[in-house]
């Protein structure tokens, strides 16, 4: 129990480490000088390093063991954590933010792959109660935030977050048994392409959201990105050595789980930067009101992990997982037209905020299944790419809001976010099915 215990919490620990600054990022803007929409890079660097990292971990803990890695990436987490309790200005904060993304990279695929190595025969449950922990970690970071920051200041949120961290990973180390390594040989190129390429892309993204930045960089970035990914892709194919088997990333299991979770992240990316900045600004709410009211996000999607996965368990992942992205599609669609008319009255935005939290519940745990009992879930590297393509939704979806926000667009924003989940509900039906597994759909 202990060692499936300290797996979650480092989960909750690493997904609060991502969120816990949403809150009071305008308290971070004022003390630093700097506008709101600047010190969202505090927020998008964290996601960068996280996303693009975690290809690369996920092999190394096949190559050097899963237990050990996920222990150095708590450890350089902490270390990041400190570090930005002392940032000067805003260009530290930034830095050591993706330092804190770089360690937590290593959290999602290796717990992933711990958990369903520890319980082989029950990876749909060990996939709820993973993404249930994430639901914890996403409802406890804003409120924990909002409230650590009025009472302390916004530098203490991260000393209690290395704290935390140190806990988690002396638990880690004496608990958590360790499994066998697999020999993976690493095929350098691929890995430096896979890693350049999602940072070169995601990073346009990012610079897309920034006004100083001129048009043609972000543009210049996208494409550089594409084409090393396209490179990426031209190595690997066929390459017995390859970082990640393409032909197993292409599964059809794999691929609509992949495309949901992005979905679902950038839902969640979306929410987790506008609506507090929705409530704070239009709304007039103080950093904890903000993050309490926010808490009926995340508390619905982790009240409701473990009835998904039993749901899933009976009725399949599949439908569960569509009619998770409809749920989404619809509540963000409601968000936007509360936006575009201005409408902050908390008996409207509440059970919105509910309805998010429904629609993400139904999709985390389908697709975290899906990913993890495809033929490519076999492979750490596989599982960091399914983690790297989620968080790049949560990255691509800040980047988004700060893209719109000087403008007051929240409307749009939203909107956006609908578009996607209906795109990602009609990837789900594109390709063949999937065969069964131990007799429920894929």
């Amino acid at each position: 129990m202990l060692p499936r215990t300290s797996l979650l919490a480092a989960t909750v620990i690493g997904t609060m480490s991502n969120n816990v600054i949403n809150v009071p990022l305008r308290d971070i803007a004022t003390d630093f000088g700097q506008p709101v929409q600047r010190a969202v890079l505090a927020v998008l660097a964290f996601s960068l390093f996280l996303a693009v990292a975690m290809p690369l971990t996920g092999w190394l803990g096949d190559r050097l063991g899963r237990r050990r890695v996920l222990a150095i990436a708590v450890a350089l987490m902490a270390a990041g954590q400190l570090a930005a309790a002392a940032a000067p200005n805003l260009e530290t904060l930034v830095v050591v933010r993706g330092l804190q993304g770089l360690g937590c990279s290593g959290i999602p695929p290796l717990v992933m792959g711990l958990l369903v190595w520890m319980h082989p025969q029950q990876p749909v449950r060990m996939m709820a109660a993973w993404a249930a922990a994430n639901g914890v970690g996403q409802a406890a970071g804003p409120p924990i935030g909002g409230v650590i920051a009025d009472l302390l200041g916004w530098r203490a949120i991260f000393l209690v977050m290395a704290a935390a961290s140190v806990v988690v990973l002396v638990v880690i180390v004496r608990a958590v048994p360790a499994p066998p390594r697999r020999e993976a040989v690493l095929h350098l190129p691929g890995a430096l392409l896979l890693t350049v390429g999602a940072a070169l892309l995601l990073a346009g993204f990012g610079a897309v959201s920034q006004a100083s930045v001129p048009r043609i960089v972000p543009v210049a970035l996208g494409v550089a990105g594409l084409l090393t990914l396209s490179a990426f892709v031209g190595v690997s194919r066929g390459n017995p050595h390859a970082l990640i088997p393409l032909r197993l990333v292409i599964e059809t299991r794999f691929a609509r789980s992949t495309a949901a979770a992005f979905a679902q992240m950038f839902a969640l990316g979306t929410a987790l930067v506008a609506i507090p900045l929705l409530l704070t600004g239009e709304g007039g709410l103080s950093p904890s009101q903000a993050g309490t009211v926010f808490f009926a996000l995340p508390l619905t999607m982790a009240l409701l992990a473990t009835l998904v996965g039993r749901v899933a368990e009976r009725w399949g992942p599949r439908p569960v997982l569509r009619s998770g992205l409809v749920v989404v599609a619809l509540s963000a669609a409601s968000v936007a037209a509360l936006a575009a008319k201005g409408t902050t009255d908390l008996r409207l935005i509440l059970p919105v905020l509910v309805g998010l939290g429904l629609g993400m519940a139904f999709v985390q745990t389908p697709a975290a299944s899906g990913a993890t009992r495809s033929p490519a879930g076999h492979y750490g590297s596989a599982l960091g790419l399914f983690s790297l393509v989620r968080f790049s939704g949560s990255t691509i979806g800040a980047a988004w809001v700060a893209l719109l926000v000087p403008g007051n667009h929240m409307g749009t924003i939203f909107l956006g976010t609908a578009v996607i989940a209906l795109g990602a509900l009609a990837l789900s039906f594109a390709g063949p099915n999937p065969q069964q597994l131990h007799g429920q759909q894929a």
